[in-house]
């Protein structure tokens, strides 16, 4: 599996809602930022990263791409992955300017595909090729109902639809309001709505203090919170520590951690109960893998970020033993051959050879953007 070509592309594809927003961002469309790699025997990987369909910043991806990782993957064996993760990982030019941001966004891609194109080759769905179903139910949390932007009203009426119509039994809610008092009022309100036996999880994306996640959370446990994802900065290893001291509700948190060591410090710190790793951030399935593996030494959950709406995530958790829920958000699913599918709850195993990321050709024509 000689590699001859890596072909970098942009899509900004249209969100289920005219925009959203949680405590720190608002987003109108969703950025598949990643590449294509082809092989002497005519077979295609492709991986990608998730953005804020930001052009100038995705365009810093695809040339790192490029310019940057292509150059050293041309003429090698696709095979190679270990090594080649490495190569491009320890390249000291490349790691003088960046071991995380967007160095490791566009490695995430060129992983992704390496591994996409191992499983074609293999004629298996990821999760076959890896070793082997090693969860046997795979249950969604649904988060696309929870946004920050949504009133109250719209809040409960979409979460009753989730549970009542679809058939979930968890979803997340944001919150993050300047008076926190807000976002207990919102999810009393839910709770009431859908009764005692759905978890609930709340996000934060990192907008609070620690004395004021404090406060909240005191609040917040009478209302039986599944997790507490992101209650603080993404890097403030300690404050997170000392609430998840202070409070019964576990924290969450990994889709803004970079490195294996970023989790490594977290989990040294007992920082967390949930870890969630995200492909697009990690450089790929091959640290994707180092830090599952890390959490389940530690004996704790493994529950992707669904960054690239769970298309990869979906075969890591259903091989890794350490997996049982992943994250709901279906912004983007109907633009690839296999999408994800949620039934009553609970998400389809993939059957297609692969990884799950190749896009529809339609989808790439219609929402491509320029890569300069």
């Amino acid at each position: 599996m000689k590699i001859v070509a890596v072909e970098p592309f942009i899509m900004h594809l249209p969100l289920t809602q005219s925009s959203i927003s949680d405590s720190t961002h608002s987003v109108t469309h969703w950025g598949v930022v990643g590449t294509r790699i082809r092989t002497d025997d005519g077979l295609e990987g492709y991986g990608f990263t998730g953005t804020h369909s930001h052009l100038a910043s995705d365009r810093l991806i695809t040339s790192c791409i490029s310019d940057c990782y292509a150059p050293l993957l041309i003429g090698e064996d696709a095979n190679d992955r270990t090594r080649l993760w490495t190569k491009l990982a320890r390249h000291p030019a490349l790691q003088w300017v960046g071991r995380a941001g967007i160095t490791h966004l566009a490695l995430a891609a060129v992983d992704v595909a390496l591994w996409d194109l191992a499983a074609k080759k293999a004629q298996m769905p990821l999760w076959k090729f890896l070793g082997g179903q090693g969860t046997q139910r795979l249950e969604g949390y649904n988060t696309d109902i929870g946004w920050l932007s949504f009133t109250q009203d719209e809040l409960v009426a979409g979460s009753q639809r989730a549970v009542e119509v679809d058939g979930f039994t968890r979803i997340k809610l944001k919150v993050g309001h300047d008076d926190p008092t807000t976002d207990i009022d919102r999810l009393a309100a839910v709770r009431a709505a859908v009764g005692p036996s759905v978890r609930i999880a709340i996000d934060g994306n990192g907008k609070w203090d620690l004395p004021t996640c404090l406060r909240f959370c005191a609040q917040a446990t009478p209302l039986d919170i599944f997790w507490f994802e992101e209650p603080l900065w993404y890097d403030d290893v300690a404050s997170h520590a000392a609430l998840a001291r202070a409070t019964s509700i576990p924290v969450a948190l990994g889709e803004q951690l970079y490195t294996l060591d970023a989790f490594k410090a977290f989990l040294s710190a007992g920082a967390l109960s949930f870890v969630q790793p995200d492909v697009t951030r990690l450089a790929g399935i091959t640290e994707y893998i180092q830090v599952a593996d890390l959490a389940y030494a530690h004996r704790l959950p493994v529950v992707p970020h669904a960054g690239e709406m769970s298309q990869v995530h979906v075969h890591l958790s259903y091989w890794h033993p350490a997996s049982t829920i992943l994250e709901y958000i279906p912004w983007i699913k109907d633009h690839f051959e296999e999408p994800i599918r949620v039934e009553g709850g609970v998400y389809a195993l993939p059957q297609h050879p692969g990884a799950g990321t190749t896009p529809l050709a339609a989808s790439l024509e219609r929402f491509g953007q320029s890569l300069r």
